[in-house]
């Protein structure tokens, strides 16, 4: 497994090493032992499966404290555009992103951790999306930003006027990142 590190602390790539020949291929995709080396500890609680048409733009989610969630993602079948967005008030990367093609081609899983807000657009005809997280979901703590806010400055690869998004999703783009209050956020992840 490779760990291949971005510019925003604590979020990184894992490219597991993929063993193909004629009947096909062969990958861990998960190892505890080997992400405790190369990440960090972390225990994950719940595993999560989506299935999405082209379109779709799901996120950007995350949980408040004290229930906040890394997470470990990746497109099982078809092609996502996953992005993470630093939401720690204080941080030098506060509201920056990065953004990553996950395939079911090329294996690549993105690890999110405490304190970025997480989503992803379905950019082939069908996805589905897995993920690992290290706290149960709490309907209480649900929180999301928007999606398309110019301050974000995030190319989802997908037309605005395309894109398919939850009711949920919908209400939050009324709601401009100004008022947003990231303050409780702090040193709390």
């Amino acid at each position: 497994m490779e760990v291949i590190k971005t510019p925003l602390e604590g979020v990184v790539i894992l490219e597991p090493r993929v063993f193909g020949d004629a009947r096909g291929y062969f990958l861990e995709s998960w190892s505890q032992r080997v992400f405790d080396e190369l990440v960090g500890p972390v225990r994950f609680v719940q595993d999560n499966e989506s299935k999405s048409c082209y379109g779709v733009v799901r996120g950007l989610h995350y949980q408040k404290p004290p229930f906040s969630q890394s997470k470990l993602v990746r497109c099982v079948r078809g092609a996502v555009l996953d992005v993470a967005v630093d939401i720690r008030r204080g941080s030098p990367t506060f509201l920056q992103h990065v953004a990553v093609e996950l395939t079911e081609e090329n294996h690549r899983q993105m690890f999110i951790p405490k304190g970025f807000a997480h989503g992803f657009a379905v950019l082939s005809e069908e996805a589905v999306f897995q993920y690992k997280c290290d706290e149960f979901y709490h309907p209480e703590a649900d929180a999301g930003i928007q999606l398309f806010d110019e301050a974000l400055g995030i190319d989802w690869r997908i037309p605005r006027e395309e894109a398919i998004l939850s009711e949920k999703d919908r209400i939050r783009e009324k709601i401009s990142l100004d008022h947003l209050d990231f303050d409780y956020l702090n040193d709390r992840f």
